[in-house]
């Protein structure tokens, strides 16, 4: 890529992660749309503004179109990462982030 991204893991990385998650969780609060529904448009939208940013560096775009396989590997392998991190964290801690009760013994 023309640009790398920015260290994602800034001072504010969490707080704003957690403003889009908030967001998205006030809208299935309001009932306008399904958990998958909503988790859909989320994705749709870290898609196309993660397409802009990759883009706004180039001047051409013929060279955008060149480093295409590039950029899609870079974002793809850092969604499964950030994706992998997140499940392993609820596999490891499920009751307590579900709040599901704990079987008595």
């Amino acid at each position: 890529m023309a640009e790398e991204v920015q260290n994602p893991l800034d001072q504010q990385f969490y707080a704003r992660a957690d403003a889009f998650i908030n967001l998205a969780n006030d809208a299935i609060t309001r009932e306008e749309a399904s958990a998958g529904q909503i988790a859909n448009s989320l994705m749709f939208a870290a898609s196309r503004f993660n397409a802009w940013v990759a883009s706004a560096s180039y001047k051409e775009s013929s060279a955008l179109e060149k480093d295409r396989d590039e950029i899609l590997e870079f974002f793809t392998k850092q969604y499964n990462l950030m994706l992998a991190e997140n499940l392993d964290s609820y596999i490891e801690n499920f009751d307590d982030y579900l709040n599901h009760a704990k079987p008595s013994k």
